[in-house]
This record gives C-alpha cells, sequence and structure tokens, in this order.
C-alpha cells in the first residue's frame, strides 16, 4: 500500500472508532455508581475509562451485529462489558508486565499503587458482568445466557493466554516455539478481542445462527496480525503515538515472534549471552544491553520476518473474512471491518 492509501485507511477507520465509541462511552460511564469510595475506586475507575483507547473490540461487536441486519442498541451492552473487560485486563496486565506507561500516561499502579490499581481492575471486571444482566430484559434470557457463555469462555481462555506468557518469563524459557506463539496469542489475544466480539455481535443480529465457528478462523488470524504488528510496534514504534514504553516488551522479558526467530538464528555464544539478560530481573537490565538486542534484532532480519509473517495472517484472514461475512449487507459497518484488516497490519500506533 501506497503511503497515502494507508492514510487514507487510517482516517476511515479512526473516524469510525471514534462513532462506535460515541454509542459506547455513555453506556459505561453510566455503569460506574455515584456513590463513595470516590476518590480512590470510582474516581479511578472512571479516569481509566476516559483516557481514549481505540475501542477496537466493542467496535466488532457493534459493526457486526449491524452488517448482518441488527439494532445497534441490541449490541450496546454487550459491547460495552467487553470494553469494561478489557480496561480490567490491561490495569492488571500493567501490573504483571511491571509496565511504566499506558495510553501516553503513566499506568495505573504507578500512579495510585499496586493494592488501589488491583482493586480498580476488579471493580470493572464485576461491572463488566453487571451489564451483561441488562441484556436479560433487552434480548431475553436464553440470548443473554448464550452471550455469558462467550463471555465465560473469553475470560478463561485469556487468562490461560496469560499464565502462558508469564510462564515462560518466570521460567526464562528460551526455547519457546513459532507454534508456542500462535497458541499463547490466540488465547490471550484473539478470543476476546476479535474472535468473541465479532460471535456476538452475530448472534444478537442473527439468533436462529449456527455457523457462528465461522468467525473463529477469522479472528484468528486477526488477532496474529494485530498482535505481531502490536510486538514490531513495541520495538521501533513512535514514541509520542504508540503511547506504551518502547522496547518494553524486552525489559518485560516477553516471549515473541520475534525472539522466537532470533534464537533460531543465534550462535552458541549469543544465545547464552541473550538467555541471562532475559533471566535477569527487569530493574537489572542495563540499557547498552538492551543495544545490543536492538542490534542482533537488525543483523538477523528479525523484526522483518516478523513483519512478513502480519501480512501473512492479515491476508488469511482476508480470506476467512468473505466467508464469515458472505452474507453480511453492504455499508460502512461491513466496510469498517474489511479496512480494519489493512489497518492492524499497516498502524503505527
Amino acid at each position: 500500500m501506497t503511503d497515502a492509501t494507508v492514510s487514507a485507511v487510517r482516517r476511515q477507520v479512526e473516524a469510525r472508532l471514534a462513532a462506535y465509541r460515541e454509542q459506547v462511552a455513555p453506556v459505561i460511564l453510566r455503569a460506574i455508581p455515584r456513590r463513595e469510595p470516590r476518590k480512590h475506586l470510582y474516581d479511578l475507575v472512571e479516569a481509566q475509562l476516559t483516557q481514549e483507547g481505540k475501542g477496537i473490540r466493542p467496535a466488532l461487536c457493534l459493526a457486526t451485529c449491524r452488517a448482518f441486519g441488527g439494532e445497534l442498541n441490541r449490541a450496546l451492552p454487550s459491547a460495552s462489558a467487553v470494553e469494561l473487560l478489557h480496561n480490567a485486563f490491561l490495569v492488571h496486565d500493567d501490573i504483571e508486565d511491571e509496565s511504566d506507561f499506558r495510553r501516553g500516561r503513566p499506568t495505573m499502579h504507578r500512579e495510585h499503587g499496586v493494592p488501589l490499581a488491583v482493586n480498580v481492575g476488579d471493580a470493572m471486571n464485576a461491572m463488566s458482568a453487571r451489564l451483561l444482566r441488562d441484556n436479560i430484559a433487552l434480548l431475553g434470557a436464553e440470548l443473554s445466557a448464550r452471550i455469558f457463555d462467550e463471555f465465560d469462555h473469553l475470560s478463561i481462555e485469556t487468562l490461560e493466554g496469560q499464565a502462558m506468557e508469564l510462564g515462560w518469563i518466570r521460567d526464562n524459557c528460551c526455547d519457546t516455539t513459532e507454534q508456542d506463539y500462535l497458541l499463547m496469542v490466540l488465547k490471550k489475544t484473539s478470543w476476546y478481542s476479535f474472535i468473541h466480539p465479532t460471535r456476538i455481535g452475530a448472534m444478537i443480529a442473527q439468533p436462529e445462527r449456527e455457523d457462528l465457528d465461522a468467525f473463529n478462523r477469522f479472528g484468528f488470524f486477526l488477532g496474529i496480525a494485530f498482535q505481531i504488528q502490536d510486538d514490531v510496534l513495541n520495538l521501533i514504534g513512535d514514541r509520542n503515538r504508540y503511547g506504551k514504553e518502547i522496547g518494553g516488551d524486552l525489559l518485560e522479558g516477553k516471549r515473541t515472534l520475534i525472539l522466537s526467530h532470533l534464537f533460531q538464528q543465534l550462535n552458541g555464544h549469543e544465545k547464552a549471552r541473550l538467555r541471562a539478560f532475559l533471566g535477569k530481573p527487569r530493574q537489572q537490565r542495563m540499557s547498552r544491553e538492551v543495544s545490543w538486542v536492538y542490534e542482533l534484532l537488525r543483523l538477523y532480519g528479525s523484526i522483518e520476518y516478523a513483519r512478513t509473517a502480519a501480512r501473512a495472517f492479515a491476508d488469511a484472514a482476508r480470506t476467512e473474512l468473505r466467508s464469515a461475512y458472505a452474507d453480511a449487507q453492504p455499508g460502512e459497518d461491513l466496510e469498517f471491518v474489511r479496512l480494519l484488516l489493512e489497518y492492524m497490519v499497516e498502524r503505527d500506533a
């Protein structure tokens, strides 16, 4: 894609994301209790939720519902619950990863301490469940129960994926394969960010629909493309646009496709040195060591390898999109889903 095309896609996708956020934001803010304790809980929840993220997950849910002829208001509680749960995961992830920045600001635990941040994440998790309860009056008990089952599955899969990643870091595992990485991303990213939001949107639009698994492969491939690109941006993204700590994945010791590829290229001495670097606590990893890892990544082409892989998975997602959305109605919602694919791989933030 040319630079002009990339810019045009970015503008269109970000405009649509903003439109979907405008629908979801009031629902989420109304879900925050207006009682004490405000200073140490509900004000912090509101501060977290008013930091403008992209809102990809609720957007996919709403766009898919509308693309299959559903009414937007019927999907709003579910889409809002997805976004609340996402923010709960982010607060907890930042603690687990010892991250310093999120969305261009200090993370919740850096600003307010770990105990309050954990409680804020727990509160948003509970609030997401409350929003799902609103589905009973809106959609009926049977469909509401099916949507709850989707949330139950995405929650467990996400926690399992997080456990895999944290376990690799804890044990300083340096032999993770590309297949290991793909399974972790399926669990940690694809299910809750892409597969279940599209399944839920389609389910609300067409409750009798039986082929929801058609969205699984689409969401899996899209999630992989998204995560690989995010891994790339974490290393070489623009600090002002990316919003998170550049090089944070290296400091945290995250096992990525990039790192897996690098280990396969290294000689014995380099492997031992990189293993020793990753085995250190974050606070003991020095800037010159990080610079050495960057030098290896350039030398062995690991970042470019990941970029190529992201484009290949995006191609696979395009094929699956045609199948999953074969009966969708043409219009701005279906076009958003299509353009989101291009945005995922070409984005710089």
